[in-house]
């Protein structure tokens, strides 16, 4: 018998509350028992109700029926039993005089000659002076390219979706790490992708997994402050994943959102191989998410397959944020705010160290995350939805997962509330998870 239709009933029966959250699965050999099917079979329905975000498996406790509550999926619901929400599950950084710094931009464009070229349509990937502004600032990143190399995006993840429709196929292999980004991995599933978890080890993916995984289509890597575990690849270790890559001939995805917190990094992929790599990042943190101003630098063979794409879906980043953007760049706002980033991050690092001395921890001493491990008794989803009712939303670890690890965490996203606000919410956080019963 096939485990789709028990898999199919027992989803239906969870999203109508006939199951209600909380609820503790029988064990494989029980459902097999049950149902009238194959141990084996019933361990893929329930890899499918994982798969489908429904359950949580924990070693040793069994499988239960997800508390919805936190950030395990794209969005997460804000509405919460409480009348203040304290945001945990995403990055947002902003500084106070950044409203003043945006009018007054927005004057300087308004008062500008010609403001009428900003109703007009950009040439997919942006205008070649603005793509040179960009390349300006990538020197500070150590990657010096040519502006016909730099594509303007929508944002990061518009950059990321642009390569994967250049550079992939549908059923073409993905190398990612056992936890990264979550937008990866809904970008592998539009494009067809197959995901190889790369095993993650304290100080980075585990490059001979990486080497016995070859050959795949690409490897994405995030090798400078790295999300959601913090780390910074050593030289050595770039070396090793750029002589993969070229001794397999397959491309390199490297995401260089959070590098702009650690400046004193080895050289990025890009600057190691350039022939094979394709370099994405934005501005959404070291600026503001809501900008949605990306770039990619795109190796020189496939340079049109990148245009072409853009012109399959965004076209690029729109004129008005694109001014915005060159304009922070060209006088010195970028870089002024990069550095009162890396100051901030680094104090709410502390204010993090300090209330949360004691428990098991990762993180960048200049990072915007925190990587919780949990106690064995804190049931992964209970204990964000403990949290939620506590008015605080955190990133669980599934959310991070790419493959069938799936560790006992959670994600602390540090940047969102107000700085003299974070000590009191994390010890809240503390007090609610320590109240959790064994």
């Amino acid at each position: 018998m096939s485990y789709r239709p028990v898999a199919a009933e027992l989803a239906e029966s969870i999203r109508s509350g006939a199951i209600p959250p909380g609820t503790r699965l029988p064990t494989h050999r029980d459902l097999a028992r049950e149902r009238g099917i194959a141990v084996g079979t019933a361990t893929r329905v329930y890899a499918e109700l994982a798969r489908l975000g429904l359950t949580v498996g924990e070693p040793g406790r069994g499988t239960y029926v997800r508390e919805p509550a936190g950030y395990d999926g794209p969005e997460p619901s804000r509405a919460l039993p409480v009348p203040r929400v304290a945001d945990l599950s995403f990055n947002q950084p902003l500084a106070p005089e950044q409203a003043g710094a945006l009018r007054q931009a927005l004057r300087r464009l308004a008062a500008a000659g010609d403001i009428e070229v900003l109703l007009r349509q950009e040439p997919p990937g942006g205008r070649r002076a603005d793509r040179a502004a960009v390349a300006r600032y990538l020197l500070s990143r150590g990657i010096d390219t040519a502006p016909a190399n730099v594509l303007l995006t929508a944002g990061t993840q518009a950059g990321l979706d642009m390569v994967l429709g250049a550079l992939t196929r549908p059923g073409d292999v993905l190398a990612v790490d056992a936890l990264t980004y979550p937008g990866i991995k809904l970008l592998a599933a539009a494009h067809g992708l197959r995901l190889a978890p790369i095993p993650v080890t304290a100080d980075g993916p585990d490059l001979d997994a990486l080497a016995r995984m070859m050959p795949v289509r690409a490897v994405y890597a995030v090798p400078t402050v790295h999300n959601p575990l913090g780390w910074v690849l050593d030289e050595h270790q770039r070396r090793r994943i750029v002589d993969l890559a070229r001794a397999h001939d397959c491309a390199i995805v490297e995401d260089g959102t959070y590098a702009f917190l650690e400046p004193a990094a080895p050289p990025p992929l890009q600057a190691l191989a350039p022939e094979r790599t394709w370099y994405v990042a934005g501005l959404s943190k070291n600026v503001a998410a809501g900008l949605r101003f990306g770039f990619a630098v795109v190796p020189d063979a496939h340079a049109g397959a990148a245009v072409r794409r853009l012109r399959t879906t965004a076209w690029g980043s729109p004129a008005l944020v694109t001014s915005l953007a060159t304009g922070w760049l060209a006088d010195g706002t970028v870089t002024r705010l990069e550095a009162a980033r890396r100051t901030d991050a680094a104090a709410r690092q502390e204010i993090a160290r300090t209330v949360l001395h004691g428990m098991d921890t990762i993180a960048h001493p200049g990072s915007y995350i925190v990587w919780l491990k949990l106690q064995p008794h804190q049931r992964l989803d209970h204990a964000a939805k403990v949290l939620a009712r506590e008015g605080i939303l955190v990133s669980t670890a599934d959310a991070f997962a790419t493959g069938s690890y799936r560790p006992h965490a959670l994600r602390l996203a540090l940047a969102t509330p107000p700085r003299d606000e974070l000590g009191p919410i994390l010890r809240r956080l503390r007090a609610a998870l320590d109240a959790m019963p064994p």
